[in-house]
């Protein structure tokens, strides 16, 4: 019979004791065990390593709530006894003004898994989102992914495609589906949107159990099925999740990087025959299934051919020679600065991967030599899904990945180009808060405006039934936000109260794109097996704003990997064009840079895949503005 503490940690020998303190700050549970052991060392060690007054302030609070120990109780402390800040008292996170607008968007969307009690394991992941612009109307599009019954359960699969809505530009859409050919029946899980032909016209890849589907686009009317003329199918047994386009080797046009998460199939799910006490058959954790390698395809004009072994993407166990990769979200960055597109991708219960473009089709696994493979217990996470930016606006990198519960997000930090990572959770202000949350979708995004990406990350459980088991944790979870302070805090993140609470989410996939055409940001989360919500930002900061639309020369006119910098207001904002965030997810490609009170732009400097620079000056703000590679 495996325990409960097992499908907590999701690690057979974590140590989870019954005595809980509860700290509520705010609207947010911190979940701190007085005998707690494992916890406290996590918490502790990074406190030491980050080696930082405001680590050591954290930790001064964690060890007097321990030192409570004792008999559960429930603490109130206010909100800025535990995040700052330090440096200035009279800053307060803002509250974020988001409405849920879905059912009168004209999206009618809900997530089939087919769960019906056999507790197959795909059942827990959900669908991926993208926004895009198919039709090249200059209005974001969008498209949900969808799962199905599975053919032994005898339920129906009608109904349960996935859909393509066509933006309005209003914050309406109108399903398009059946009239361009995306009436899907399959198990999906993943997409990703580039253009692999160079025509100017974005082309969809859909991930799934079982072989995946690459849709060109016809001139904005229909799209193709493509996948076997291409070569991208993969094998029939394999799970793919999370895909990106990114052009690896510099020869202009977009490649494909495609992550396989476990071997599976209902007889290897039923072989495992997963029980937790007090509730009987549930869903097992990949420990208990052997890993599978991603693929990497190259572009090479007619087909595409896999290069993974070539490429250095297959990560074997040095002594078994066994996969070791179990991979459930990817983005490529050019992480060391050398103009060469990197891969970091998120593995659930095994070390993340960092793989580093050698310049000659070849990249090198850096993970554990990075500081990226583990959290800052030396330990690998239930990653799930993964972001980055430059997110103070200056040198530091930030990458952040959403973690299982008792486990925090991963905020992975580092300056320069030479430097290694170290995992700032707490520092950062995540850490604590996201402990007891299970993150799929993770988002860096500037909700409010102000020139600082905040922070968006949609939380739900994978088992349904797990507050029956543990009082602390519920399968509906709310939507985290945190809002970037800046420098004006001791911790970046603080996080800040939203107007849908007290509501929740089985959350899985997270983007954004703006719907309604008015310069902020709105949200899409999907949910496993429930229904899809649009969430209409309707932030009243009245700061500025500029939104960047690159259109880049064929074989890759949507600019992808180009990497964009505003001046304005004495700040310098680095975005990058790469649609490929979060968790099976793909965000809109135009970039929306805040420029809170500025009411002008210095400059605009944009550095194209190929590495020529354009300059921009002269630009009028709360517009949105295409540049051209010349």
């Amino acid at each position: 019979m495996i325990t409960l503490e097992t499908l907590l940690s999701r690690k057979q020998d974590k140590k989870i004791q019954p005595q809980i303190t509860q700290l509520k700050v705010s609207s947010f549970t911190i979940c701190i065990g007085a005998d707690m052991e494992n916890d406290e060392k996590v918490i502790r060690r990074a406190l030491i390593i980050s080696s930082s007054i405001s680590a050591l302030i954290a930790l001064g609070i964690i060890i007097t709530l321990v030192l409570l120990g004792g008999e559960e109780q429930e603490i109130m402390v206010d909100e800025a006894e535990v995040t700052g800040p330090r440096r200035s008292e009279l800053v307060v996170a803002p509250t974020i003004l988001l409405t849920d607008i879905t059912s009168q968007s004209g999206i009618d969307f809900s997530h089939t898994n087919g769960a019906y009690g056999s507790r197959m394991l795909p059942e827990t992941m959900g669908g991926g989102i993208a926004f895009f612009d198919y039709n090249n109307d200059s209005h974001q599009d969008l498209l949900l992914i969808n799962s199905t019954n599975w053919p032994w359960t005898e339920q129906p699969t009608e109904g349960t495609s996935s859909k393509l809505y066509r933006g309005k530009g209003d914050g309406t859409f109108e399903d398009v589906t059946e009239q361009t050919g995306l009436d899907l029946q399959n198990y999906g899980m993943g997409v990703a949107i580039g253009d692999y032909d160079g025509d100017g016209w974005s082309d969809i890849f859909v991930t799934t159990v079982g072989r995946n589907l690459l849709f060109k686009n016809i001139s904005g009317n229909r799209f193709k099925n493509v996948t076997r003329s291409l070569g991208v199918a993969g094998p029939e047994d394999s799970w793919s999740t999370s895909a990106a386009f990114f052009d690896f080797d510099r020869d202009g046009d977009l490649d494909l990087f495609v992550c396989n998460y476990v071997v599976w199939s209902k007889a290897i799910n039923e072989s495992v025959d997963y029980r937790l006490t007090g509730l009987g058959n549930a869903y097992g954790p990949p420990t208990d299934f052997a890993g599978t390698n991603s693929i990497l395809y190259r572009n090479d004009g007619s087909k595409f051919s896999d290069v993974s072994e070539n490429a250095g993407v297959r990560v074997a166990n040095e002594l078994s020679g066994a996969p070791v990769g179990k991979g459930l979200a990817v983005h490529p960055l050019d992480v060391n600065g050398d103009g060469w597109l990197d891969v970091v991708v998120a593995n659930d219960t095994v070390r993340n991967f960092l793989f580093i473009n050698q310049r000659n089709g070849k990249f090198e696994e850096s993970g554990v030599s990075s500081g990226l493979a583990f959290d800052n217990s030396g330990s690998a996470t239930g990653a799930m899904g993964i972001d980055a930016a430059y997110y103070a606006n200056d040198e530091r990198l930030g990458i952040t990945i959403g973690n299982f519960s008792n486990e925090m997000s991963s905020f992975y930090v580092k300056r320069g180009q030479d430097s290694v990572f170290s995992d700032n959770s707490i520092v950062a202000g995540i850490g604590a808060y996201s402990r007891k949350a299970l993150t799929f979708g993770t988002i860096f995004v500037d909700l409010d405006l102000d020139g600082r990406l905040d922070l968006v990350a949609a939380n739900g459980h994978v088992e349904p039934e797990i507050n029956r088991v543990q009082s602390s944790q519920y399968y509906e979870q709310p939507l985290h936000i945190f809002w970037n302070c800046g420098d004006s805090c001791s911790r970046t993140y603080q996080p800040a109260s939203n107007s849908l609470n007290p509501i929740k989410f089985v959350g899985r996939g997270a983007s954004y794109a703006d719907i309604d055409s008015d310069g902020d940001t709105d949200l899409a989360i999907t949910q496993t097996g429930g229904s899809f919500v649009l969430l209409r930002n309707d932030q009243t900061s009245q700061n500025h704003w500029i939104r960047v639309t690159l259109v880049g020369k064929p074989p890759n006119p949507e600019a992808i990997g180009a990497k964009v910098i505003v001046y304005a207001g004495g700040t310098e904002q680095t975005r990058s064009i790469m649609p490929t965030r979060s968790y099976l997810t793909q965000v809109e490609l135009p970039l929306t840079f805040g420029l809170g009170t500025a009411s002008s732009v210095n400059r605009v400097e944009v550095l194209w895949p190929n590495g020529f620079k354009d300059v921009y000056k002269d630009l009028t703000i709360n517009q949105n503005h295409i540049f051209l590679q010349r």
